[in-house]
C-alpha cells in the first residue's frame, strides 16, 4: 500500500513514518508534503496514492483547500488536534480521523478499517460525493466551533472567573499547571496543557511547546535560539524560558503573520 502523508510538523511526519512501519513493515511511504501548495503539485505530478494521511491545518490554512485545487481520488484520513466531542459525528464508513497525538492502535484500526471499507471505492478509488459532503460538513464544524470565554478557578478560597482575554499564558511547572493575567496574577487551572489547548481559539494561543501556549498579545520580543528554535520575551515576565521548539518554529512564523 502507497501512503501520502500531508503533515507540517517534521517530528510529526517521523513518528507516523515509524508508526506506520511498525504496524506493517511492507506500507510505504510514496511521498510527504507541508503545506497545501506542496500537497497539490505532488499530487499533480505523480500517480494518486492508495491512501493519503492528511492533518486538517496546515501552516498555510485547512487542507480541505487541496480539494478545492485537484481532484483527489484517493480515501483519506485526517489527523488533528480538534476534540474528539466536535468530530464525533462524522466517524463514517468512507473516511475516519485520528486524533493528536496520534496513538498506534488507533493509526492500526483505522487502516483496517480503510482495508474494510476500500471496495466501497469505484475502480478509479474516487471518495464520491459522501466525502465532499463529509469535507463540507467538517469545515463548518470547525468555523462555528466555540472557544471558551472564561475559566473558573479558585483563590484565596474563593472561585473567581477569569475572562480568556486576560490571560497571558498557559504553562506547567512541576506536572502543575497554572495561567498567569495581564496584571501579573497567578492561578492554578485544572486542566492539562492538551485540554487547554483545545478550549481555547488558536488564532489568538498558541502552543509554543509541550508545556507552554502563548498569547499573541503576550509576546513582546522573539529572538533566534540554538537548536533551530525561538526564545521569547513575554509581559508579564515568566521565570522560564519561553522557547518556541524547532518542530513549531514555522507554524509559529505563520502563525505571527497572519
Amino acid at each position: 500500500m502507497n501512503i501520502f502523508i500531508v503533515e507540517d510538523e517534521d517530528l510529526a511526519v517521523k513518528k507516523l513514518q515509524k508508526t506506520l512501519h511498525a504496524i506493517n513493515s511492507e506500507l510505504r511511504i510514496a511521498g510527504t508534503a507541508d503545506s497545501i501548495a506542496s500537497a497539490v503539485e505532488w499530487l499533480e505530478q505523480h500517480a494518486q496514492p492508495d491512501l493519503i494521511l492528511m492533518d486538517i491545518e496546515l501552516a498555510d490554512g485547512q487542507s480541505f483547500e487541496i480539494f478545492n485545487r485537484i481532484d483527489v481520488k484517493s480515501p483519506v484520513i485526517f489527523t488533528t488536534s480538534y476534540d474528539e466531542y466536535a468530530l464525533k459525528a462524522f466517524k463514517v464508513n468512507s473516511i475516519d480521523y485520528l486524533l493528536k497525538p496520534i496513538q498506534k492502535e488507533d493509526l492500526e484500526a483505522a487502516l483496517a478499517k480503510f482495508n474494510t471499507l476500500k471496495n466501497n471505492y469505484t475502480g478509479s478509488n474516487a471518495p464520491g460525493p459522501q466525502m465532499n459532503q463529509l469535507i463540507h460538513e467538517l469545515r463548518q464544524t470547525l468555523q462555528n466551533k466555540e472557544y471558551r470565554k472564561r475559566f473558573l478557578v479558585k483563590h484565596l478560597q474563593k472561585l473567581q472567573s477569569i475572562d480568556i482575554d486576560q490571560i497571558a499564558y498557559f504553562y506547567s511547572d512541576d506536572r502543575i499547571n497554572f495561567f498567569k493575567t495581564r496584571d501579573d496574577k497567578k492561578y492554578l487551572v485544572d486542566y492539562t496543557i492538551d485540554e487547554i489547548e483545545n478550549m481555547i481559539d488558536p488564532q489568538h494561543y498558541f502552543r509554543i511547546n509541550r508545556a507552554m501556549i502563548v498569547s499573541i498579545k503576550s509576546i513582546d520580543q522573539i529572538q533566534d535560539y540554538f537548536g533551530n528554535r525561538l526564545i521569547l520575551q513575554l509581559n508579564p515576565k515568566i521565570d522560564k524560558e519561553a522557547l518556541v521548539s524547532r518542530e513549531k518554529v514555522s507554524e509559529f512564523k505563520n502563525w505571527m503573520g497572519k
